[in-house]
């Protein structure tokens, strides 16, 4: 018997809430949590219609501490899935430690008065979980995630050193609307408005905003322009895979969102810094996050389909290889599985197996891990088994440098 408890109600909390509930056998006991609780009974209805399973809700303000550990100590679960804001991954890994449960996330911890993204405040967490004989699983959504767990699968498999990683996301979907994100727009917004960086050559480079781009052929989607953006997943990857010379990360952006998003930007809606409006203090970007539409209710009529992958050159045997692993995700079949658009699918389903392989044992350690420091082969098998099929392309044209 397991017990899970989930916090966040958005879009990824609905998908990760079905998918354990679809394996009843392992997730014996769910409980979804939010500051929302109407968020919770609906997705707990909607579950219950589906699966004739019932799990519990509970509301959660997951900024107080002492909230999270009287939730964690009346539930007792065996894992938290943590899927509310990257702010609140401390409180939450602080929680975790207070009552001895095991964590997993899909995003590294923000700061709420810097867009900046960086692993130290989790790592160092290490001695603390590891002390406490306690697992902590970091960035187990899709990207942070399944990429580097594609990333270690090529390494135990198809090389003995890589050198060069490109990441590629694209979403080649049309949600009908003129502008919306496709998960939370503070955090996307913030994310994707900050300067580029990659790595190369054992240094980080920083580039301008969306000012590095390639034309990029993606499977059963066709050559789409493709920004180089900064994205978490490399710090931890250039750390852990040190023959690594070149890492990068590319995502697609078509012209319309990023002429919105620049006037979002030249009139002051993506500041993060709070104005006074009408005598009261307001962040004008968590404004602009309540009159857009929201990326959990995209999923009805989103058509189209994304594909993430790893992009790789390395060395296997003494000969130059490439490799290239993917999966494509169409929004409607993500839609039907669980009422949710496929970037929200692509991000939940990760965190499901990754608390299975937690809870199954797979995956075990005392400290702080992020995901391609496990064995990444039960990973790969569960993933298309649940919805995420992946391929592999070898010895093919990267299209990189």
């Amino acid at each position: 018997m397991s017990r899970v408890l989930i916090i966040g109600a958005g879009g990824v909390g609905r998908v990760v809430a079905f998918k354990c509930a679809e394996v009843k056998d392992i997730f014996t006991e769910i409980l979804l949590a939010s500051r929302t609780k109407s968020k919770c009974d609906v997705i707990a209805k909607d579950i219950h219609e589906k699966y004739g399973i019932d799990i519990l809700t509970a509301k959660l303000n997951a900024d107080i501490v002492s909230e999270l550990v009287e939730l964690i100590n009346d539930f007792k679960p065996d894992i938290v899935v943590n899927v509310a804001l990257p702010y609140q991954d401390l409180t939450i890994m602080d929680a975790c430690l207070e009552t001895g449960v095991n964590y997993l996330d899909t995003a590294n911890y923000e700061p709420r008065d810097e867009a900046k993204f960086e692993y130290k405040w989790q790592w160092a967490y290490q001695d603390r979980f590891k002390d406490a004989g306690l697992t902590a699983v970091l960035g187990c959504g899709f990207d942070p995630g399944v990429t580097g767990v594609f990333t270690s699968y090529a390494a135990k498999h198809h090389f003995d050193q890589i050198h060069h990683l490109d990441i590629v996301d694209c979403n080649a979907g049309d949600h009908g609307k003129a502008f919306a994100t496709n998960f939370n727009p503070e955090i996307n917004i913030r994310e994707v408005t900050q300067k580029g960086k990659y790595f190369e050559n054992k240094r980080w480079i920083e580039t301008e905003p969306h000012s590095v781009l390639k034309s990029l052929s993606y499977p059963n989607i066709g050559p789409k322009n493709s920004y180089l953006i900064y994205h978490e997943e490399l710090e931890s990857l250039v750390k852990n895979f040190p023959t690594l010379k070149r890492a990068r990360f590319w995502m697609t952006f078509g012209d319309e969102y990023l002429t919105h998003l620049r006037v979002i930007q030249n009139i002051g809606m993506a500041s993060i810094k709070p104005v006074i409006y009408e005598g009261r203090e307001i962040v004008p970007l968590q404004f602009l996050k309540a009159v857009l539409p929201d990326p959990g209710e995209l999923g009805e009529n989103y058509v189209g389909e994304t594909s993430i992958g790893c992009r790789i050159w390395g060395i296997k045997d003494g000969v130059e290889k490439t490799y290239y692993v993917y999966n494509n995700c169409k929004h409607k079949d993500a839609y039907s599985d669980t009422g949710a658009q496929g970037v929200s699918y692509t991000t939940g389903v990760p965190a499901m197996i990754g608390a299975m392989m937690v809870l199954t044992g797979k995956w075990s350690g005392a400290g702080v891990f992020n995901v391609e420091e496990f064995n990444p082969d039960p990973f790969m098998e569960e993933l298309g088994m649940h919805g995420l099929p992946w391929h592999e392309l070898h010895d093919v044209d990267l299209e990189m440098d």
